[in-house]
């Protein structure tokens, strides 16, 4: 999925329109988080709800695992925390990962955690760890931000990564984590 086309201005509104959306239509968001991988999503009707209120290149064939681990993975957050900050107060999910717990001084996701995450090897061993990452913030985290990552780590996983180093999902969230704490 090109970025210009997974996050236009009209893809953003859509995804946070959806989000909301699904603070009413429990049942979808239960079916969604049923999911053990994201094979299981493309196969019922809270996803083809989902790709109903998406832009239609969310919808093309070559898009629908993306779509599909985006549906499933944001079903498990109970907030998008960043909905009504500013651009320069919002913070990335990485960011977040690395965000003390309430009332410790330990970030949500341990380092050790966090550079599993990275390492996923298949799109079934990133969406279980993406689930517990969400589980380990709270269920409150930055959606344009995680399905950012999810659209990355799948181009990726696909096509192989960057020649360069800093357009690297792993880079970034290096970056992010490790400068936020």
């Amino acid at each position: 999925m090109r970025e210009q086309e997974f996050w236009s201005e009209e893809a953003k509104q859509k995804l946070r329109a959806w989000f909301c959306w699904l603070d009413d239509n429990r049942g979808d968001r239960a079916r969604l988080r049923r999911a053990e991988t994201p094979d299981d999503v493309v196969l019922t009707e809270p996803f083809f709800n989902f790709l109903r209120q998406m832009p239609e290149s969310w919808a093309r064939p070559w898009n629908l695992p993306i779509a599909a681990m985006v549906a499933a993975v944001l079903a498990h957050v109970k907030k998008d925390e960043d909905k009504d900050k500013k651009d320069k107060d919002k913070k990335s999910f990485a960011a977040q990962l690395a965000s003390p717990k309430p009332g410790t001084d330990r970030p949500c996701m341990s380092e050790m955690r966090f550079q599993q995450l990275q390492k996923s090897r298949t799109p079934d061993e990133f969406f279980r760890r993406l689930i517990r990452a969400v589980k380990l913030a709270d269920s409150h985290v930055n959606i344009i931000s995680l399905a950012d990552s999810i659209r990355r780590w799948m181009n990726e996983y696909r096509y192989g990564i960057s020649l360069k180093p800093l357009d690297r999902l792993a880079v970034r969230w290096a970056s992010d984590y490790y400068t936020s704490k």
